[in-house]
């Protein structure tokens, strides 16, 4: 790395991460910095991540995005959270949603107050007392209730389901038009500085060679930079997360256009849909221990809503993440960083969170240390936090009598896992750490929707007794159908933004 100033960005590699590196990068640096991505149209790209969490809007409307022209460039569909089928035991199904359930009283969360009322026989299950699952049963989306900014979705909580391969094409747009320069080209090798050991520059097609400041690897699995010039060990979290394959395949769209995400349980793993406005997007992930490829390609395509429009595609991977993130003067995104199964729609958040993170600690000349311990603690933090939410969906299954199964129940997790559980089993206590995504209501209805249900509540729960407990809970399931009765189908509001 040069010791002047850091002007000369080369961003490794091109897909959802790598463009939405490009995006950010030449929407918020000045005409000081030059960004320049590198990507073979040979190398094709894993594109699972079709599937999103709220915080996409956050990405989005940094970049000044239209809502309406995002829809409609990349097919997207709205989101109100994830139904998990058969997780819990067979025929059961629960759904972690977006956005708040039910109202706490004064100092009490909302689920103290639903566990005391269960355990006398009152009310409905949890996610009765959601907006937000209550329509997505529905089938319903509320961009047309209350009026509004345009593109909003007034009391409603939303992401997007979109084509990945698509959204890359439109940030791709989106990046030249902000300076970015792109140069089509395989990447032969990596040269490093022989006096730092940071990265030089990129070779490739031959005599080619690109020089830069700071790279950004977003060369998928392979981690060419990261892992292959820098060597930055990868973690290996298959013993608590022990899938290790999945199968992709689109089918033809489904009547069933539901407004959220489906996860279905499946022997040795889950399936996944994720509805868009030209198809649905299909997925088996699964742990080859308990089943051969042949019998998961099976068992996917058996388990369709569609006529499929391809073969399925096979892809391998290890879950776990790089032991640094940011090493010398490279920074990882997307699969180079590491893989965390889609069960949660994570994957492009935390290519955004990597991205909002460099920008934090974007560099004047070098690399200060410090700067970049604390990125890689704070990402770590990020990843492990996250896991730990996808290994509780694998742990506290019930599904008892197959073997998968049986051995994700009997596994060890991690202490990480122990500690958030121990105060929720004894009291129904949770708490969020500094930097950790999912709140105590995404934690409460995975463990609520798996029948990890706490001992006790809070005692101040016991100031609403009887009656006045049951009317208080009819009243928000009363006041959430109606509210619901009122939105538009989910087809006709995605009509609406892709007409406006």
């Amino acid at each position: 790395m040069s010791s002047g100033p850091v002007s000369r960005i080369v961003i490794a590699g091109g897909g959802s991460a790598g463009w939405m590196a490009a995006a950010a990068l030449g929407r918020f640096l000045d005409s000081r910095y030059q960004v320049t991505l590198v990507e073979s149209e040979a190398i094709g790209t894993v594109g699972v991540g079709e599937a999103t969490i709220p915080q996409i809007h956050l990405f989005n409307r940094s970049l000044g995005i239209d809502e309406r022209q995002f829809v409609a460039a990349t097919e997207a569909t709205y989101k109100l959270g994830i139904e998990f089928d058969g997780w819990t035991r067979r025929s059961h199904r629960y759904m972690h949603a977006f956005g708040p359930v039910g109202r706490g009283l004064g100092l009490v969360p909302f689920h103290h107050l639903w566990r005391k009322a269960r355990a006398s026989g009152l009310g409905e299950d949890y996610g009765a007392y959601s907006l937000n699952e209550t329509a997505a049963r529905a089938g319903r989306l509320g961009r047309a209730a209350g009026g509004g900014r345009a593109g909003a979705l007034p009391d409603l909580v939303y992401a997007f389901h979109f084509d990945a391969l698509l959204y890359a094409a439109f940030l791709r747009r989106f990046a030249e038009a902000n300076g970015v320069t792109r140069v089509e080209g395989t990447i032969e090798r990596v040269e490093r500085d022989r006096e730092t050991g940071d990265i030089a520059a990129l070779l490739f097609d031959g005599e080619r060679r690109i020089e830069g400041d700071l790279f950004i690897d977003c060369t998928g699995f392979r981690g060419m930079l990261i892992g292959e010039a820098l060597g930055s060990k990868y973690l290996d979290w298959s013993s608590s997360l022990p899938c290790n394959r999945a199968l992709a395949v689109p089918c033809a769209r489904s009547e069933a256009f539901r407004p959220y995400t489906q996860s279905l349980a499946r022997p040795a793993g889950w399936q996944w849909r994720i509805p868009l406005q030209h198809r649905t997007g299909n997925g088996h992930v699964y742990c080859d221990a308990y089943t051969s490829d042949d019998e998961a390609a099976a068992v996917l395509l058996a388990n369709l809503d569609g006529e499929p429009l391809d073969q399925p595609r096979p892809l391998r991977f290890t879950t776990g993440r790089r032991a640094e993130f940011w090493s010398g003067n490279c920074v990882a995104l997307g699969l180079a960083a590491g893989f965390m199964e889609p069960l949660e729609s994570t994957s492009l958040h935390l290519v955004q969170s990597g991205i909002a993170r460099l920008l934090t600690y974007f560099p004047r000349s070098w690399v200060e240390p410090t700067d970049r311990a604390e990125f890689n603690r704070l990402t770590a933090l990020e990843w492990e936090r996250i896991r730990d939410f996808i290994v509780l969906h694998y742990k506290a299954n019930g599904r008892v009598g197959e073997p998968f199964w049986d051995a994700c129940r009997n596994m060890a997790v991690p202490d990480s896992l122990t500690e958030k559980l121990e105060p929720w089993r004894a009291s129904g206590r949770l708490h969020r750490e500094h930097e950790e995504l999912f709140t105590e209501e995404g934690w409460a209805q995975v463990l609520i929707g798996q029948d990890v249900l706490p001992a006790d509540w809070h005692p101040l729960a016991d100031q609403v007794e009887g009656e006045e407990l049951a009317g208080y809970l009819k009243s928000l399931r009363d006041a959430y159908l109606r509210r619901a009765a009122a939105m538009p189908t989910h087809a006709e509001a995605v009509r609406q933004v892709v007409a406006s």
